[in-house]
């Protein structure tokens, strides 16, 4: 909104008024703004839930220091929420398919999030949602995604294709399945999977004070990164990758991501005071993959979000570990003491802040890891 404001002040010659039109600039101020309303906001929205007994309801793992934080207030990830929408609404151009995308694909998450920890909280059922309607709300949010990206894809001439991580050549889909719309046999379920995936492994990550949070404003820089060079012709072309008209919208996006996740640290950084919930992770397991799916870096996924994509893969492994060795030996077996991931470190002994502290540098070189591959195609 801000961004038409200043661009009409900026026809009428108004001093200053034309630095809006700088993606950098209303990055800027869009990490400020989200960072700002979560620290201003955060603490009276925690007292709400509070004076609601929104509180979170632990099960006994086992886990040193686990039953302490019994009644901690739950459903955090409103201040989330709150942080991105608004900065992104007052400063990136509302009449950008990609802008409404990304907003979309937040609320969307979030409000089935906010649906499931209403069941946990208020219903007193551990269970949440059912897992069937949570993966077809994933299922449909996918099918948006793929659709509206092909739609503004086509009106732009540009191919149904994504980059590769290690080659300079190109995934090109329509190429995989010869014939006109054959490729969104293969393109529609991609993007699905990756929307399914990426949501429920930054849920599975929010198991300990701050992992998901300090995470996803890492991943969240190294997407801003790719996001700048992929709407910037002349950076795209010098780093051979796909050229996505409007995209540098995604910078101010993602800047808004990360200070709402930097904000949002303040309170659930070791001991937390309030957890996001699935209202959080799912919102920024949605803002992920949008983005990611946006600047066609979708492939470079289990690099960027190698930590999310380790506590998912965890868990696939426990289970079918369990199941098959169940079957052959007559009683189940695990790979790990516990899965996700974070949960066999704690089992280990190792105090909750430490692994914390080590997935988020293991992330920041999985970050630089995935920028470097752009040149090392």
């Amino acid at each position: 909104m801000l961004y038409y404001l200043f661009k009409y002040l900026d026809s009428l010659n108004v001093a200053g008024a034309g630095v809006f039109q700088y993606i950098s600039f209303r990055a800027s101020m869009a990490g400020i703004l989200s960072l700002l309303i979560a620290l201003l906001f955060g603490k009276r929205i925690i007292r709400w839930l509070q004076k609601q007994q929104i509180g979170e309801e632990i099960r006994d793992l086992g886990l040193e220091g686990q039953l302490q934080k019994k009644g901690t207030p739950t459903m955090g990830g409103i201040i989330i929420l709150l942080a991105i929408i608004i900065p992104t609404l007052l400063l990136a151009k509302l009449n950008n398919i990609y802008v409404i995308l990304m907003l979309v694909s937040t609320a969307w998450m979030g409000t089935i999030g906010a649906i499931d920890d209403y069941i946990k909280v208020f219903k007193k059922n551990k269970e949440g949602m059912k897992a069937t309607t949570k993966l077809i709300g994933q299922l449909m949010l996918g099918a948006i995604i793929a659709i509206a990206i092909d739609y503004s894809h086509d009106l732009a001439n540009i191919p149904l294709e994504t980059n590769l991580p290690i080659t300079k050549n190109r995934l090109n889909f329509s190429a995989l399945i010869p014939g006109e719309h054959n490729a969104w046999w293969i393109y529609l379920p991609v993007i699905i999977f990756i929307c399914m995936a990426v949501t429920n492994a930054v849920n599975l990550t929010d198991g300990i004070d701050g992992l998901a949070a300090g995470t996803t404003a890492i991943v969240g820089v190294g997407l801003g990164v790719l996001a700048y060079a992929a709407g910037n012709y002349n950076l795209a072309g010098y780093l051979n990758i796909i050229y996505v008209p409007n995209s540098g919208e995604v910078v101010v996006f993602l800047a808004a991501v990360i200070g709402a996740c930097l904000g949002f640290l303040w309170y659930n950084g070791f001991p937390a005071q309030v957890f996001m919930g699935d209202t959080g992770s799912l919102a920024l397991g949605g803002a992920i993959a949008a983005s990611a799916i946006i600047i066609k870096m979708e492939l470079l996924i289990p690099v960027l979000c190698g930590v999310f994509f380790a506590e998912s893969l965890s868990v696939v492994m426990q289970v079918a570990w369990f199941k098959y060795t169940r079957r052959k030996y007559g009683e189940g077996r695990r790979i790990f003491l516990m899965s996700p991931l974070h949960h066999h470190f704690q089992k280990l002994n190792i105090p909750e802040s430490k692994i914390t502290l080590r997935f988020w540098l293991i992330t920041i070189i999985l970050v630089l890891i995935s920028i470097a591959l752009l040149k090392l195609r």
